[in-house]
């Protein structure tokens, strides 16, 4: 016999977090979790503010509609990207489809202290992969700081995000202080500039390889092979459904490009299930899943090493 469980949730957050120019003092989210016989899937909805076109109130509306159809019986998922992607996690656990072999591996994010990222690094074992955030500040001390980075850490593989930020006149004052001979170690710099074509036009003039990312979702894309291009970042809860994941990692792999799994700043349950995914679809690449530390709790699903305190499901707000 079905049965389904929703919970809306709200996580404090460190003081600094900002996107798009906007201050995130709380993470808010919904969770599904659903039952049928002995079985039982959960699966985490939680639009991401100035990236998800779909606020939580939007999301919550669809979820709820969905859960009284699967209670009837129908399968279809919905269209919204974020409820698509929590509905089919809740079902691949159920279904026994989703691996349960995880990569907790994290490349560790850099915000603002290098000193900080650089004792990371040190006790990081194997490869070192870490990712710096650029173009909150002036470009030219992004630059200087990515440079300090690369000349300190001779093995270091960088990944930056620019969250277009740069004019292709700023974009080119980051390069020119980022020496020529440790630009090969920039694993890629995920859209530096407002356009795909003046992205495009950085890769191929500073030899900086760039990684597509918010350009995935735009209706106007398509995988294709291009010079300067080394990556996509694919963010699931902005993407859609399981299945749309998998088509594009699969898309990215036949072109010879890396592919990352990254987090839209989800729960610990949320995590865990990207931390799954990653092991699953791109198990060579660290994926981008350091973002617990951001949030003041765990919920319902600890992440490995993590001391944070955890609240369990009974800490929640059932809707129904």
């Amino acid at each position: 016999m079905r049965q389904a469980q929703v919970y809306r949730w709200q996580i404090p957050m460190d003081a600094g977090v900002v996107l798009r120019e906007r201050r995130l003092k709380t993470r808010e989210g919904l969770y599904l979790c659903l039952r049928d016989g002995s079985q039982e899937g959960w699966g985490e909805i939680a639009p991401l503010p100035g990236f998800s076109h779909e606020t939580r109130d939007e999301a919550q509306a669809v979820l709820m509609a969905w859960v009284d159809r699967w209670l009837q019986g129908a399968e279809t998922l919905p269209g919204m990207p974020s409820v698509a992607f929590g509905v089919s996690c809740a079902q691949a656990e159920l279904a026994g489809t989703l691996p349960e072999a995880a990569d907790y591996r994290a490349a560790p994010l850099c915000t603002g202290d290098p000193d900080e990222l650089m004792l990371q690094l040190a006790a990081m074992p194997g490869e070192k992969v870490a990712k710096v955030k650029v173009g909150l500040y002036e470009a030219v001390r992004d630059g200087m700081v990515v440079n300090l980075l690369l000349e300190a850490v001779p093995d270091l593989q960088l990944r930056l995000d620019a969250n277009r930020a740069w004019t292709p006149q700023k974009a080119q004052q980051f390069a020119k202080y980022v020496h020529p001979d440790y630009r090969s170690r920039i694993a890629f710099l995920e859209e530096p500039c407002r356009t795909r074509a003046d992205s495009l036009a950085f890769a191929q003039q500073t030899g900086i390889a760039i990684a597509w990312d918010e350009s995935l979702r735009e209706a106007d894309f398509a995988f294709a092979a291009e010079a300067g291009v080394k990556a996509v970042v694919i963010k699931p809860m902005l993407t859609g459904a399981l299945e749309k994941v998998c088509e594009q990692v699969q898309a990215a792999h036949a072109l010879g490009m890396t592919a990352v799994i990254s987090s839209s700043i989800e729960s610990s349950l949320g995590l865990t299930q990207l931390a799954r995914i990653a092991a699953w679809l791109t198990p060579q690449t660290i994926p981008g899943l350091d973002t617990l530390g951001l949030m003041q709790v765990q919920q319902v699903r600890r992440w490995p090493g993590s001391t944070l305190p955890c609240l369990d499901s009974a800490a929640l707000e059932p809707l129904r």
